[in-house]
């Protein structure tokens, strides 16, 4: 196999910073034919540096995160669709716990404006989002801070959210697969996210479209776990099915128009 040309090489550059690339943006940016960027990541491809994704590609990896700052560009304005979507299904008076991830930091942003919350959070970004809020409390979790992206992880986080049994956990995930695995790349994070899911009375799942088109090792749990799942756009028929069978709710921002009732606090899925 050659080695990478000076083109492919500042490819992979761009993918590892900013998390996905597309052909058209990168034929633009070099000047060449689209064509010419599609010989590129597909030779990118089959080296396993980059993995194919629908009219571009993302960084290849299934044990490594993309950095913090990358997943906060990724679906950027998707990612705020699915906070506010998600914001609309939970009650003003309620307790929840969130995990980290940029998606949960969205819902959390768009909480500003409901009454009477109790917040149990692993993740500093969504504390630091809440706590001047004065109808909304916020409990961190203690323990060990990740300085990748504020996320408070190990046994010290799992033993404060064990202490509590709450209304709504709102979480994400790294990565999902077609079969309704929630996927992630650190055990000690899915350890808290595990803790979570098993001291709430329902839970709500936000990831955009993007995290069907990544993979990760290490498993959080299922989609027959899940209550209701807020996205932009489910596109796949076997994840779809997945819901349908465990009656878990989708709801798909992209095109949405509609207004989203909350969620019952104690019940299962509506």
């Amino acid at each position: 196999m050659q080695p990478l040309n000076e083109r492919q090489n500042t490819i992979v550059t761009l993918a590892r910073s900013v998390g996905r690339v597309t052909v058209e943006d990168l034929s633009a940016r070099f000047d060449v034919t689209p064509q010419t960027i599609r010989r590129d990541l597909n030779e990118l491809c089959d080296l396993r540096v980059l993995a194919r994704t629908h009219g571009g590609a993302v960084i290849a990896s299934s044990v490594e995160n993309l950095s913090y700052e990358a997943r906060r560009f990724i679906a950027a304005t998707e990612k705020r669709e699915i906070g506010i979507a998600a914001a609309a299904l939970i009650p003003n008076q309620c307790s929840l716990f969130i995990n980290i991830g940029t998606t949960t930091e969205e819902v959390a942003t768009a909480l500003k404006n409901h009454q009477n919350l109790l917040v149990i959070t692993n993740n500093l970004n969504v504390a630091m989002a809440l706590y001047r809020h004065p109808t909304v409390e916020v409990i961190v979790a203690g323990g060990l801070v990740r300085r990748s992206d504020g996320a408070v992880i190990g046994s010290s986080a799992v033993d404060l959210i064990r202490q509590f049994k709450v209304d709504m956990a709102v979480i994400g995930a790294s990565a999902l697969d077609e079969d309704g695995s929630l996927l992630d790349y650190d055990p000690r994070e899915v350890n808290v996210s595990r803790a979570i899911i098993d001291n709430a009375r329902s839970v709500l799942l936000v990831c955009d479209r993007t995290k069907l088109e990544r993979a990760a090792p290490v498993r959080i749990g299922h989609m027959s776990e899940i209550h209701a799942f807020v996205t932009d756009q489910l596109n796949s028929a076997k994840l779809r099915e997945v819901c349908t069978t465990h009656g878990v709710k989708v709801v798909e921002t992209a095109g949405q128009s509609a207004a989203l009732a909350p969620m019952p606090r104690a019940n299962g899925p509506g």
